[in-house]
C-alpha cells in the first residue's frame, strides 16, 4: 500500500508540477502582453530532453545529477499531499528539511563539477542566497513547532482545523511566503541563475538527459516547496483541497515574479537578514508571550 501512496505523491508531482510550470510561462507571457508557448510546453521539452544522449563532465557530474534528483524525490515521498500521506508518523518537518538538502548539495556538486566557471558562480550564489532565507524561514517554523508543541506536519494540518496559521501568526506567513519566493527562485530572487548575466549560471553546461533530470529535479523541488507552505500554514485538507490552494499559491508568486526586477546577491542577503528576519523574530515573541490569533 505505500507502495502506491509513494507512486500517486510521485505521479501528482509529475503532472500537477509540470501542468502548473506550463501555466505559469503562460501568466508570464501574458502578463508582458506576450502570447508564450502552450501549457503543455514543459512536458514536451522534458520528454525530448531525455530522449537524446547527453555530454557527460565526468562521474562527478554524473553523480551529482542524480544525487540531486534522488534526494527531491526522497524528500516529496516524506510531503503529506493533504490528506495522501506515504509514510504516516514519518512526515515530520525535520525530515523533510534534512532530505531536501541532499538534492541541493548534489545539484551544487554535479554543476560545479563541470568545470565552467559561471555553474560555480551560480551554485555560489544559490548557497548565499539559501543562507538567507533559510534563517527566517526556519524562525518562523520554530514558533509554529514550539506552538502546537508538534513537528509532524500531519499534525499541524489536523490542528488548524479552527483556523489557519495564516490567519493565526500573519507575519510568519508573510515571512514565509517571501522565504519561498526565494526557494523558487523567482523574482526578484532569481540571482542565481540569472541567464542575462551568467548564463543561466548551475545549467549553464546541462544539456540533453542531463536537462531533462534537473528540470523534473527542479518540478519536484517547487512541489516540495509549496507543498511544505500549504501544508503547514494552510492547513492542507483534502487531496482536491490541498491541489486548489496548491494551485493559488503558485499563481499569486507567479504573478508577483512577473512584475518585479533582479536582486543582486548582496541584496538578497540583506533584505533576508533584515526585514524577514526581525518579522520572524517579531511573530516568535508573540508567540512566547501568547499572543496569537
Amino acid at each position: 500500500m505505500t507502495i502506491f501512496k509513494v507512486a500517486a505523491v510521485l505521479l501528482t508531482g509529475f503532472f500537477v508540477g509540470l501542468t502548473l510550470e506550463g501555466i505559469a510561462r503562460k501568466i508570464i507571457a501574458r502578463v508582458q502582453r506576450r502570447y508564450g508557448p502552450p501549457w503543455y510546453q514543459n512536458f514536451i521539452d522534458v520528454f525530448k530532453a531525455l530522449s537524446k544522449h547527453g555530454f557527460s563532465h565526468g562521474w562527478i557530474f554524473d553523480f551529482g545529477v542524480l544525487m540531486a534528483l534522488g534526494g527531491v524525490i526522497a524528500t516529496l515521498s516524506f510531503v503529506p499531499l493533504g490528506n495522501l500521506v506515504a509514510f504516516p508518523g514519518l512526515d515530520n518537518v525535520f525530515v523533510v528539511l534534512y532530505l531536501f538538502a541532499v538534492g541541493a548539495l548534489g545539484m551544487a556538486m554535479g554543476m560545479v563539477g563541470s568545470g565552467n566557471p559561471n555553474a560555480s558562480i551560480g551554485v555560489a550564489r544559490a548557497l548565499t542566497q539559501m543562507l538567507g532565507y533559510e534563517v527566517p524561514y526556519l524562525v518562523s517554523l520554530a514558533a509554529i513547532i514550539f506552538y502546537y508543541k508538534t513537528s509532524s506536519i500531519s499534525n499541524l494540518m489536523n490542528l488548524q482545523a479552527d483556523s489557519w496559521n495564516l490567519f493565526k501568526m500573519p507575519i510568519g506567513a508573510a515571512v514565509a511566503f517571501i522565504s519561498l519566493m526565494g526557494m523558487l527562485g523567482k523574482k526578484p530572487f532569481d540571482t542565481p541563475i540569472a541567464p542575462a548575466e551568467i548564463a543561466s549560471g548551475p545549467m549553464v553546461e546541462l544539456s540533453s538527459k542531463y536537462m531533462g533530470l534537473l528540470m523534473l529535479m527542479h518540478t519536484f523541488s517547487i512541489f516540495v516547496e509549496i507543498s511544505l507552505f500549504v501544508d503547514i500554514f494552510l492547513g492542507g485538507g483534502s487531496y482536491l483541497v490541498f491541489l486548489l490552494k496548491f494551485t493559488v499559491v503558485w499563481i499569486i508568486a507567479t504573478l508577483i515574479s512577473a512584475v518585479l526586477p533582479r536582486f543582486r546577491i548582496e541584496q538578497v542577503v540583506k533584505f533576508y537578514w533584515r526585514v524577514p528576519l526581525g518579522l520572524a523574530f517579531l511573530q516568535a515573541f508573540f508567540v512566547l508571550i501568547g499572543w496569537v490569533f
